[in-house]
C-alpha cells in the first residue's frame, strides 16, 4: 500500500533506506519538525513482503523508513543532509555487520522536486565521501509498512522494563 506517502497540505514524506530501519527510524524520530517515522519495505518485487522474506533476500525490497515532516519547521534538504550522516553510503548492500540487498542505501522519490533534491544532495555529499557513494535514487512505486513490532523499535526497547523487572 502507498499509505498516502506523498504529501498532505501541511506535511511531506520522503522514503529512505540506510541499512537497518531501526537505526534510521531512531535518528529521524529525534529531529525537530519530523511528524512521524514509519519503518517499512520498498523497491522490490514481492507484493506481500514480510521481515522474514526480506531477510531471506528473495523479495528485492530494501528496509526503509517513511519520514513525514513539516516543511515549515524543517527542510527537505535537512532531512537529506542527515541521511548522509547516519549511515555509510559507500558500502554496497551493507551497513556494518548487516549485509544483503535489503540494507542498501536508497532514496525513493515521489515527485520531480524530490528527485532533484535527492540528486543534488547526493552530488554535494559525494565530495565528502571521496566520490564513492553507491546510493540508489529511484521512483517510489509502493511503500509497505513493516510489522507492528518493528515500529518505534528503539523507543520501545529503551523504555520497556528490563527483563529483570518484568517478574
Amino acid at each position: 500500500m502507498l499509505n498516502d506517502v506523498n504529501r498532505s497540505e501541511e506535511t511531506e514524506s520522503l522514503v529512505i533506506g540506510g541499512g537497518c530501519f531501526w537505526c534510521t527510524e531512531a535518528a529521524y524520530q529525534m529531529l525537530p519538525g519530523v511528524v512521524s517515522v514509519e519503518s517499512g519495505y520498498a523497491a522490490g518485487h514481492d507484493p506481500n513482503p514480510t521481515y522474514e522474506a526480506i531477510c531471506g533476500g528473495q523479495t528485492g525490497h530494501a528496509e526503509v523508513v517513511k519520514v513525514t515532516f513539516d516543511p515549515s519547521q524543517i527542510s527537505r534538504a535537512r532531512i537529506l543532509e542527515l541521511f548522509w550522516k547516519i549511515h555509510d553510503p559507500t558500502t554496497l548492500n551493507r551497513q556494518g555487520a548487516d549485509a544483503g540487498t535489503q540494507y542498501r542505501s536508497i532514496i525513493l522519490y515521489t515527485s520531480a522536486e524530490q528527485k532533484l533534491a535527492a540528486e543534488s544532495s547526493l552530488e554535494e555529499a559525494n565530495t565528502g565521501w571521496g566520490g564513492k557513494i553507491v546510493t540508489q535514487i529511484e521512483a517510489l512505486t509502493t511503500f509497505y509498512p513493516a510489522e507492528a513490532y518493528h515500529q518505534n523499535y528503539y523507543c520501545l526497547l529503551y523504555t520497556s522494563p528490563s527483563p529483570r523487572d518484568r517478574g
